[in-house]
């Protein structure tokens, strides 16, 4: 499904040319379970940012479902981006003014997809993340693991091929941390294909493949 060919990505810092990704070659199948892990700055965030086509490689391919998207436009890669990739950030990145619900909704308004369905989808989503008697309530008043759910909830709203998660858990103590990383991985069992930015290796252990990165390589 995605296949990174001699991938790197580069940025110039006055006259020279800093690499945060160098020559990566990486292919993740459907359903596949990949942690990403290393110290600060080895690129992690870059290749997750990369592989959900919010930023473009300097040289190499990327190709998803056969497609090269990086010979795609801005326009052309959101399409891409809405209708295939999830993305759960460590801050939960919802909108303070709009309740869970209409957060999870958000997405499927964007895509033009009708109020019925979007409606019938909600309540299918607030009910397997156990949100229900949340619906109407906003961040504010909301724990973080069930900010976190409605993050997740929102980012598989649009039934996406692959999720990008990147420290999904970072916010969150380590009992409900573990709840969030069990939900994640139950969509992989949906063929669904989850990345995981970890800085923690229990976290990162639970992969099924685990990558580990260092000045812009994978090294192991």
């Amino acid at each position: 499904m995605i296949s990174l060919e001699h991938v790197s990505r580069s940025f110039a810092i006055g006259d020279q040319q800093v690499y945060a990704l160098r020559d990566i070659n990486l292919e993740i199948a459907a359903g596949d379970y990949l942690s990403v892990m290393g110290p600060s700055g080895s690129g992690k965030s870059t290749l997750l940012n990369l592989i959900g086509l919010l930023d473009r490689p300097s040289s190499g391919t990327y190709r998803l479902d056969g497609r090269d998207v990086t010979a795609l436009n801005d326009e052309e890669q959101a399409g891409v981006r809405s209708g295939k990739i999830g993305f759960v950030f460590q801050s939960f990145n919802l909108v303070p003014r709009l309740t869970a619900a209409k957060n999870i909704e958000l997405p499927l308004m964007l895509a033009g997809i009708s109020a019925d369905l979007r409606k019938a989808r909600v309540e299918v989503l607030l009910k397997d993340y156990g949100l229900l008697d949340r619906a109407d309530h906003r961040p504010d008043q909301l724990s973080g693991g069930q900010r976190q759910r409605v993050a997740i909830a929102r980012a598989t709203s649009m039934h996406p091929a692959i999720l990008l998660a990147d420290e999904p858990t970072g916010n969150l103590d380590q009992s409900t941390g573990r709840e969030v990383i069990d939900l994640l991985e139950k969509l992989t069992e949906q063929h669904v294909a989850l990345v995981l930015v970890t800085h923690d290796p229990a976290i990162g252990g639970r992969a099924r493949r685990q990558l580990h990165m260092l000045d812009g390589r994978i090294t192991d």
